[in-house]
């Protein structure tokens, strides 16, 4: 019962993550596309009020005019509309997540011990203070004089943020690394809205309230993170879905795939910001797929081997059940026995010759890369994932 209701806290809070993190990039790929839109305003009296730009469209059935003021508008008007609350559920829910998986099996999901021998509690700190860490020091980073060179400042969270994906595969199996350096770039991009974006934003509103006048650089500090903000979203999302794809995660250099394809969902953001602007140069969107296909070719499994076994096909097939059942079908299976377990990951079930001749390609691949069984609970072997992967070699055959 206890596998049970976890799983449906997961189902219920994964699903209220997705919905709201949809909520926050939607707004947030809205308004920078806004933004990269706006036009000088053709009527005087918009320009002679503080307009900067504005923007016609239409949706729904209706005609919208956005308008952005160089600063402030001369009287705030009422109701004045935030958005923040998308930013804070995105991360509490996906904080609570991490925990849920993450934290309360982490023997399971983060701990590898082939990767790293280290306990629980340990694992835990090192992942908190990753979030917290890369916060600060990308923080520090931004405020220092680097910060008003916005290439170079792109240089070096580049360098650091794969010197990052290097040290959390280093210490987690390659599901925790990813996702934790995906919830560090998660966690600076709510921490961005919450200690700097919303509070330049607050500051404004006061100033015009008390009748002074708002300083412009809390829209230029709030405008650099917002921007920040729109590159990292595609490397995270990759994250978030990573864990359905073990030829990344469980790759021996996977610390590289992680690294090129955040750079390829970087790059691609890039150019798209760009283009909003007008005409763009191709390089950043050649450079993101490029990346893109070096991964993909680095990471293809090897050709089908050659090489012939002394045991007929149907040896081979039963001695391959004969694992698969011990190995595997205690999780894979209609009714798993594997304590924590209510139900078959994803579906999968192992527990017949025929699912597992049905399934040949993925117990290959989740076998041969070491993801699978997870944090290895049931003691597969070596010479056992060799049994498998010369069976698939052979041509998977069952008879």
């Amino acid at each position: 019962m206890e596998a049970y209701i976890l799983n449906w806290l997961n189902l219920l809070v994964r699903w209220f993550h997705l919905i709201t993190g949809i909520a926050w990039i939607g707004a947030s790929f809205y308004f920078v596309w806004l933004d990269n839109h706006l036009l000088a305003p053709k009527d005087k009296s918009a320009a002679d009020k503080g307009v900067s730009g504005e923007l016609w469209a239409v949706h729904g059935g209706g005609f919208y005019n956005g308008q952005k003021y160089r600063v402030a508008p001369a009287t705030l008007p009422e109701p004045l509309h935030w958005f923040k609350w998308e930013a804070y559920t995105t991360f509490i829910s996906g904080f609570f997540l991490l925990c849920l998986m993450y934290y309360v099996s982490a023997e399971v999901y983060l701990i590898d011990r082939n990767v790293a021998d280290i306990g629980k509690a340990a694992a835990i700190a090192i992942g908190i203070g990753t979030l917290v860490g890369g916060w600060i020091v990308y923080d520090l980073l931004c405020k220092s004089p680097l910060g008003k060179n916005d290439k170079a400042l792109g240089g070096v969270l580049f360098v650091l943020t794969v010197a990052a994906a290097w040290g959390l595969c280093q210490v987690f199996s390659g599901r925790g690394a990813y996702i934790h350096f995906g919830g560090m770039l998660g966690t600076i991009m709510v921490a961005n809205v919450y200690f700097v974006i919303i509070p330049g934003q607050k500051e404004l509103v006061r100033a015009k309230v008390e009748g002074r006048e708002p300083d412009p650089i809390h829209g230029v500090r709030g405008k650099q993170r917002s921007v920040h903000n729109t590159y990292f979203t595609l490397p995270v999302l990759f994250t978030m879905i990573s864990s359905h794809y073990a030829m990344t995660y469980g790759n021996a250099h996977n610390w590289l795939v992680l690294a090129g394809i955040a750079f390829a969902g970087a790059a691609i953001r890039v150019y798209f910001v760009a283009r909003h602007k007008g005409r763009a140069s191709p390089l950043p969107a050649i450079a993101g797929v490029a990346a893109l296909a070096v991964v993909a070719f680095a990471i293809a499994p090897a050709s089908r081997s050659t090489v012939t076994s002394t045991a007929t096909p149907a040896e081979e097939f039963a001695h391959v059940s004969t694992i698969v059942q011990a190995r595997c079908a205690v999780c894979h299976a209609p009714s798993p026995t594997q304590p924590g377990f209510a139900a078959a990951p994803k579906g999968v079930m192992l527990d017949t010759p025929d699912r597992i001749a049905a399934q040949a390609t993925q117990i290959n691949q989740q076998v041969s890369s070491r993801v699978m069984p997870l944090a290895n609970l049931t003691g597969m072997t070596d010479a056992e994932r060799e049994t498998i992967t010369q069976w698939f070699a052979h041509g998977a055959l069952t008879k």
